[in-house]
C-alpha cells in the first residue's frame, strides 16, 4: 500500500512526455517497474495509478451489476481513456493525446499525489480549484470527520 503525498509542478515536453519528480518516484519505490495506468478523473483532470493500485480499483468497479444502467455508465466512464504507461529511461511517461485534450493540458501541469493515486491537472485549472477552496475548511472537516458513522474513533 502506498501513502503518496505532495504537489509537484511539472512541464509537458513537445512530444507529450512528463518526467515524474524524483521525490514522487522515491515514494512509489521499486513498484515503478510495474508501470502505471492513467484514466479520466472526476473533475476534468487525469488520474495516474501504479498498476497494482489500478488492479485493485478495477476489481472494485468490476463488482458493479452490468444490468443496471447507472452501473454501466459508471463502468464506461471509469474505463474511458484508460491507458497503460511505463517509465522510460529518463523517468518520463507519455500522456495520451486524447486524455491531455480532455483535461486541457498544454505545457504546465501539477501532479497532486495523495493516498494511492496521483491527480494530473492543467496548472491553470488546478490554481482555479485552489482559488475556490472554502474559507471555512474547519466546518467542512467537522461535518465529514465529526460524523461517528464515518469511523471517528475519538473517545473521550
Amino acid at each position: 500500500m502506498y501513502q503518496l503525498t505532495g504537489e509537484y509542478d511539472c512541464k509537458v515536453d513537445a512530444k507529450g512526455r512528463v518526467r515524474l519528480p524524483s521525490g514522487l518516484i522515491r515514494q512509489i519505490g521499486s513498484s515503478i517497474n510495474l508501470g502505471f495506468t492513467i484514466n479520466r478523473g472526476f473533475e476534468q483532470h487525469l488520474m495516474l495509478y501504479p498498476n497494482d493500485v489500478w488492479e485493485k480499483k478495477t476489481k472494485e468497479i468490476n463488482q458493479l451489476n452490468i444490468y443496471n444502467t447507472r452501473n454501466r455508465q459508471a463502468i464506461r466512464y471509469f474505463y474511458r481513456g484508460a491507458t497503460s504507461l511505463t517509465l522510460d529511461s529518463a523517468d518520463r511517461i507519455l500522456l495520451p493525446k486524447s486524455l491531455t485534450e480532455y483535461a486541457g493540458i498544454d505545457k504546465e501541469i501539477v501532479l497532486f499525489a495523495y493516498h494511492e493515486q496521483i491527480e494530473i491537472w492543467a496548472k491553470d485549472k488546478y490554481e482555479q480549484i485552489l482559488s475556490e477552496e472554502p474559507d471555512d475548511f474547519a466546518s467542512i472537516a467537522d461535518e465529514i470527520f465529526g460524523n461517528p458513522t464515518l469511523g471517528n474513533h475519538n473517545e473521550g
